[in-house]
C-alpha cells in the first residue's frame, strides 16, 4: 500500500507526511525508559537503563558499493556520536544477492578494519543471501552511552550554527570510488577525493561539542543543505546561513562539478551540524582547532518559520539527494 505522496520509484527517504502517518505514529508500547524516540530529523534513539543513557542507532547502507562496509560503520556510529554518546557496539546485518565469498570478504573485513579503526567492537548481527537484491546491503546498529543527550530539536534563537570539516566530505569518496570511470580528472586529485573516506568519523568532534551543543546533526543524505532544513524544522526555528562561510574542499569541487551536482546536496557524513550559544562559540571554535579540526561558523538560529534561509532561497521542506540522480541513470 503507498502512504500519501509516496513514489514506487522513488530513491531516498520518505516525504514527512507519509513518515508522520505510516512510521512515526506507530511506535507499539509506551515506556517510560524510552527518553528520545523516533521523531523526524532525529537519528538516534535515547534510553534509560539503570542510571544511564542508552543511545541506540541503526542505519543501511546499499548505494555505495566500493567502501560499503567502511561507510555503514561510520554512519552508524556517527549518529549515535551526534547524539552525545559515545559510541561502542556495532550489530552488522550484512545481505547478498548471491553467494559470493569474495564479496563478503571485502565487506566483513573493512567493517572489520573500520571498527578496530575506531576502538568500536561488533557483537553479533546477521549474514544471509535474499532473493531480489541486485547489490548488497549493510544495516548496523550502534550502541554508546551518552552523560548527556543531545538533539536535533534543541536549537534555540540566538545560537550560532558551526560546521566542521566540510560539505560532501562522503559523497567526495563515493564519487572517486563508484563512479570513477566517468571522472576526467587528475589522479592526484581522485586520489585526493578517495582519501575523504577515511575521514567520516565526526567522534573527535562531538567529544568537544557535546558538553555545550544546544544541538547536533550529522549531515548524511541530502547533504550540509538537508541537515540545516532537519535541524530547521526540528526546533521550529529559522536558521540563517551563509553559503559562502561552508567550506568545500577542492576536490570535492572537483568531483561534484565533474558530474554536475552540488556539494551541499549530496552525502554529508565526515561533517557535523552544531548550534552553540553566543556566549560558547568562541571557546569551542578555540577548542576544536586545539584538537586539530577545520570548524566554521556558517550562521546563526532565529525565531520565525521552520526554514533555512541560505543564497537567497528559503527551504521549508526536505530536498533529494542530488546523487540519486546518479545512480539511476
Amino acid at each position: 500500500m503507498s502512504g500519501a505522496g509516496l513514489s514506487e520509484s522513488m530513491t531516498g527517504k520518505l516525504d514527512r507526511e507519509t513518515l508522520s502517518e505510516l512510521v512515526l505514529a506507530r511506535t507499539g508500547a509506551a515506556n517510560p525508559d524510552l527518553l528520545a524516540g523516533p521523531a523526524f530529523g532525529e537519528d538516534a534513539a535515547a534510553i534509560r537503563v539503570g542510571g544511564e543513557t542508552l543511545v541506540v542507532s541503526t542505519d543501511p547502507i546499499s548505494l555505495a558499493a566500493e567502501r560499503i562496509g567502511q561507510l555503514a560503520v561510520a554512519v552508524a556510529s556517527n549518529d549515535v556520536a551526534a547524539c552525545g554518546g559515545r559510541p561502542e557496539f556495532l550489530l552488522c546485518t550484512v545481505l547478498l544477492p548471491r553467494a559470493d565469498t569474495t564479496v563478503l570478504d571485502t565487506i566483513t573485513g573493512q567493517l572489520d578494519a573500520e571498527s578496530t579503526r575506531l576502538g568500536l567492537t561488533i557483537a553479533g548481527g546477521h549474514t544471509e543471501v535474499v532473493a531480489g537484491l541486485d547489490r548488497p546491503l549493510c544495516s548496523l546498529t550502534c550502541f554508546g552511552v551518552a552523560d548527556r543527550f543531545v538533539s536535533t530539536s534543541g536549537a534555540a534563537p540566538g545560537d550560532r550554527i558551526l560546521l566542521t570539516k566540510g560539505a560532501g566530505i562522503e559523497a567526495t569518496g563515493v564519487l572517486a570510488t563508484d563512479f570513477r570511470d566517468r571522472l576526467d580528472l587528475p589522479a592526484e586529485t581522485l586520489d585526493r577525493a578517495t582519501a575523504a573516506l577515511d575521514d567520516l568519523s565526526v567522534m573527535p568532534e562531538t567529544a568537544v561539542l557535546a558538553p555545550v551543543a544546544t544541538a547536533m546533526h550529522d549531515p548524511t543524505e541530502g547533504g550540509v543543505l538537508e541537515g540545516l532544513i532537519e535541524i530547521a524544522l526540528a526546533s521550529r526555528t529559522t536558521l540563517d546561513v551563509d553559503r559562502d562561510a561552508i567550506h568545500v574542499r577542492e576536490e570535492t569541487r572537483a568531483v561534484c562539478d565533474a558530474l554536475d551536482v552540488d556539494p551541499l546536496r549530496v552525502l554529508g557524513s565526515g561533517a557535523l551540524l552544531a548550534t552553540v550559544g553566543a556566549d560558547d562559540v568562541d571557546d569551542v571554535s578555540n577548542a576544536l582547532a586545539e584538537e586539530g579540526i577545520v570548524a566554521a561558523e556558517i550562521g546563526r538560529v532565529e525565531r520565525g518559520e521552520a526554514s533555512v534561509r541560505i543564497g537567497g532561497r528559503r527551504y521549508t521542506e526536505p530536498i533529494r539527494d542530488d546523487m540519486y540522480a546518479l545512480w539511476d541513470e
